[in-house]
């Protein structure tokens, strides 16, 4: 599956007010927020039509405050994780955060004609990870069901996840990743995230 049409599904996180975010619950949270992003998309011909500013900040100001991306790239660099110092570790978080923003700023089209249904969560009072389970439907073709991976942090409950038909968007870099730190270490892997988030202009 594209990357990109993954990276879609991280417009359902739009923003809404701390206050009320400690108040709703996971699925509450995303039922709120997924209504409120599709009709803005529907009504944005500029989102229709791809416009990729319009998407950069849409994705800076209401979705990546709703996604603990630290979490996201410990899981994504695996057990490589721990041989990271502090600083490299806040180096690969932001580099992750780069690449999801840049493979996000094409993916905003798979939201044009869909409806959305938030399934029902099955959670105790005690619980700090959750999983919550929506279907998108699109006219003519069968529902995509979408998981979001959800944990409470001190900030609230926070995106850390995201399967599209099981395919987990965090795994999908594992291999690469591993791949990377075999051959050239940390450091190699933050540089070819960083050559990724930063192509060369070729001349012409």
């Amino acid at each position: 599956m594209n990357l990109g049409r993954i990276l879609g599904f991280l417009i359902a996180l739009a923003s809404l007010p701390a206050l009320a975010q400690t108040q709703l619950t996971p699925e509450a949270l995303v039922r709120k927020i997924t209504d409120d992003v599709l009709q803005t998309v529907r009504s944005d011909k500029d989102l229709q039509a791809g416009d990729r500013e319009k998407a950069l900040a849409l994705a800076e100001q209401k979705i990546l405050p709703h996604v603990d991306f630290r979490e996201a790239a410990r899981l994504a660099v695996g057990r490589s994780w721990n041989s990271a110092t502090p600083q490299q570790q806040d180096r690969l978080v932001n580099e992750f955060r780069a690449m999801l923003v840049r493979i996000y700023s094409n993916a905003i089209d798979v939201y044009r004609g869909q409806t959305l249904r938030v399934l029902p969560v099955k959670m105790a009072p005690a619980d700090t990870d959750v999983t919550v389970r929506n279907q998108y439907f699109s006219p003519g073709k069968p529902p995509v069901a979408v998981e979001y991976s959800m944990r409470k942090t001190a900030e609230g409950w926070k995106i850390y996840d995201i399967v599209v038909e099981n395919v987990s968007l965090v795994l999908t870099y594992r291999a690469e990743f591993d791949q990377v730190m075999r051959q050239s270490g940390v450091e190699g892997l933050i540089k070819r995230m960083n050559e990724k988030n930063h192509p060369a202009v070729r001349p012409r």
